[in-house]
């Protein structure tokens, strides 16, 4: 049993702040209300978006599950922290997981005397035989059980590896065995923010409260499995005309599979993002009514987007932006300089020393992290920011120096991307083409010259052999 006290008393306990990260899977970072780009209903988001730092220009530089995560916790790119592909049975003999050693962000805020929940997706961990009884491990293994020991310094755990029946997700608790998860019959974003407010509550005595705490929860949606969302959700776009959904140029026509893909889903895909607008908004409510928030950091972002047809690809794992740029919003009262910034191009792995400095965490961190800390400017406005970003994606498990790799500034954005033995060649002007309709690659030499300069020394940091001479 745990020290319970009441909530009034446990901001006097320590002057340390709280962490909480809300990510939710596949969810495009033009899909919100606020970017003003999209008919998508987020009124919880907008509001928090206001009094925040919101990143216009943040990506992830491996528009995929597993790796965007493993890049978020780790703070080192894909190459370095193992995870280069999914996690899934396929990647198991080549050792795709997260590293069981590798120092994570919830290691440190642990040795920093933080009590750490994390609540829904993980995927992370590789399968075994024999694989979990679940429907997604057939032919090929998505889900596993994360032992304890390979938690990385997460002490309440209410999670699964990967599952996408969003209205009957399955879970495991803290101490439960490999073989003892159950289902919930209710969509997961709505018992996911059940499950954090009762963290916060302090239900059951589920953490010290004389401790500060972290969380992470992970959401699935909007992530594949549109259809299973709510129906009050749906029948909020349910009347809307289709034809007021498909104006951008990058979708595809209607009488192609992927323009029936957009146009089959849209509606539902736009109906999970305001789902979880809401359960979202429910979990900031409660820790503005409890007084929480005011020392608390809160982050809510994506691990990729979601094309959904556009540009013929039907989700996510390639170059163009509804796959690589994200929502990212940073909120602390009175610590965090609220604005809109569409200059600075922060990177996943800079999560990592920029959160902890924020926080005024003291441990020392990882000497091997590939993230920078850009604290101050987040807090003030003032000083360094990156701008320049690395972007990579389609890895073969087992052979590194397969898919794509480029570079994205706040006007172009440069990418090799290899197809069986073809080198493509791209540069966008993502100012004056959003949708990435017009490759300039041949006609812009000197924007090419420069790019790949910063590109070659990018791979030569990370270790990376892929080969953009071809």
């Amino acid at each position: 049993m745990f020290l319970t006290i009441n909530l009034s008393a446990q901001s006097k306990i320590s002057e340390k702040p709280n962490l909480l990260i809300i990510i939710n899977d596949q969810w495009r970072g033009e899909a919100v209300g606020y970017e003003g780009k999209e008919p998508v209903k987020t009124p919880n988001l907008d509001a928090f978006a206001k009094e925040s730092f919101v990143s216009k220009q943040m990506v992830t530089n491996y528009p995929l599950c597993s790796p965007s995560r493993a890049m978020l916790f780790s703070g080192r790119y894909p190459l370095k922290n193992k995870v280069f592909s999914n996690v899934n049975s396929r990647g198991t003999p080549f050792g795709i997981e997260l590293p069981t050693d590798m120092t994570c962000i919830s290691d440190v805020l642990k040795s920093s005397g933080y009590f750490n929940g994390y609540i829904g997706k993980w995927h992370l961990d590789a399968p075994h035989e024999p694989y979990i009884n679940t429907s997604n491990n057939k032919e090929v293994a998505w889900n596993e059980w994360t032992p304890p020991n390979r938690r990385h310094g997460y002490d309440y755990w209410y999670a699964y590896g990967t599952y996408d029946e969003h209205d009957k997700p399955m879970y495991w608790n803290t101490n439960d065995p490999r073989d003892s998860f159950h289902y919930v019959n209710e969509w997961g974003p709505k018992h996911e923010a059940d499950k954090a407010i009762a963290f916060f509550k302090n239900e059951g005595n589920v953490r010290p409260a004389d401790k500060p705490f972290s969380l992470v929860v992970s959401m699935n949606p909007p992530h594949t499995g549109y259809k299973s969302v709510p129906k009050k959700y749906y029948n909020l776009y349910k009347d809307v005309s289709l034809e007021t959904l498909i104006k951008d140029p990058d979708i595809p026509a209607a009488d192609t599979k992927m323009g029936k893909l957009y146009r089959d889903n849209i509606k539902y895909y736009y109906a999970n993002i305001t789902g979880a607008d809401e359960q979202i908004g429910r979990i900031l409510d409660y820790l503005k009514q409890s007084g929480l928030q005011k020392n608390t950091l809160i982050i809510f972002m994506a691990d990729h987007g979601n094309s959904l047809g556009k540009h013929e690809e039907v989700s996510k794992n390639h170059f163009y932006e509804e796959s690589v740029r994200i929502p990212f919003i940073m909120h602390w009262d009175g610590k965090i300089l609220a604005r809109f910034d569409n200059q600075m191009l922060m990177s996943e792995p800079d999560i990592f020393p920029t959160v902890l400095n924020i926080m005024g965490v003291k441990t020392p961190l990882p000497t091997d992290i590939d993230g920078r800390d850009f604290s101050k400017y987040i807090t003030s406005g003032k000083g360094d920011y990156p701008n320049l970003q690395y972007i990579m994606g389609s890895v073969t498990a087992g052979k590194s120096n397969t898919g794509f790799r480029g570079v994205r500034t706040t006007q172009y954005k440069l990418v090799y991307d290899l197809k069986g033995k073809n080198l493509n060649k791209y540069l966008f002007d993502i100012q004056k083409d959003p949708f990435e309709l017009s490759n300039l690659y041949n006609s812009n030499t000197e924007v090419v010259k420069t790019l790949k300069k910063d590109l070659k020394a990018w791979l030569k940091q990370t270790g990376d052999n892929f080969d953009i001479e071809k």
